[in-house]
C-alpha cells in the first residue's frame, strides 16, 4: 500500500553532529538545574550505598528472611557451597574469597545471615574497624554473656547484630535473625 499521496510522508532521518548533541544536553541539564559534578555525586552514592546502611533488615539488596528464590532473583548474591540445612552465598558486589561466605541462606527460614563487607556501616555508625568501646556506646545493651557479643538490631525486633573482636576491634560484624540455624 502506499501512503504517500494520503498526507503521510516519509520520515526523514536527521543525523546530528557531535556540537548540536553537546547543545542538547547542556540545555536540558540547564533545564533541570543538574550539574556534571552532581550527577556523578549522586552516581557515586548509588554505587557506594546499594542498598543503603548496613541493617536492620539486609544490605545490598538482599534482606533477611528473603527466600533462595528471591535472593537469587536479586541477582545480587552468587552461590558458593551447600552445606545441608544451609547454603553459602556471597554478594557479587563484594566477594569474600576463596574460604570465605558473604551470607547464608537457610531452607526453612530464607536469608539467615548476612556479614558485612569492609567499610560499611550500621545506621548507629560500627563497621569492621570499630573498638569495643565504640560497640559498647552504639549499643548500650550489649550482650556479652555467650561466644561473642550481640546486640539487639533497632528497628528489627527478628534480628541481632554480632561482632567478632581481636584486641579489641571488630575484625567481623554480621547481621543475622534471632533463630538462624546456619552457625552457632
Amino acid at each position: 500500500m502506499n501512503i504517500g499521496d494520503r498526507g503521510i510522508g516519509k520520515h526523514k532521518v536527521v543525523r546530528l553532529g557531535r556540537p548540536a548533541i553537546a547543545a542538547a544536553l547542556a540545555a536540558g541539564i540547564a533545564l533541570t538545574g543538574v550539574t556534571a559534578a552532581s550527577a556523578a555525586a549522586t552516581s557515586a552514592d548509588a554505587t557506594t550505598s546499594a542498598g543503603g546502611k548496613f541493617g536492620p533488615y539486609g544490605y545490598g539488596g538482599v534482606r533477611l528472611g528473603m527466600t533462595l528464590k528471591q535472593a537469587e532473583a536479586t541477582r545480587k548474591v552468587v552461590k558458593k557451597l551447600d552445606e545441608g540445612q544451609c547454603s553459602g552465598w556471597d554478594l557479587k558486589a563484594h566477594p569474600t574469597g576463596r574460604d570465605g561466605v558473604g551470607l547464608y541462606i537457610s531452607k526453612h527460614l530464607g536469608v539467615a545471615l548476612i556479614e558485612a563487607p569492609k567499610g560499611v556501616k550500621t545506621p548507629e555508625g560500627i563497621k569492621v574497624g570499630s573498638t569495643l568501646k565504640q560497640v559498647k556506646k552504639a549499643y548500650p545493651r550489649l550482650d556479652t554473656t555467650g561466644n561473642y557479643p550481640v546486640a539487639a538490631v533497632p528497628g528489627n525486633p527478628k534480628a541481632l547484630y554480632y561482632f567478632l573482636s581481636y584486641r579489641g576491634k571488630v575484625y567481623e560484624l554480621g547481621l543475622a535473625l534471632k533463630n538462624q540455624d546456619c552457625t552457632n
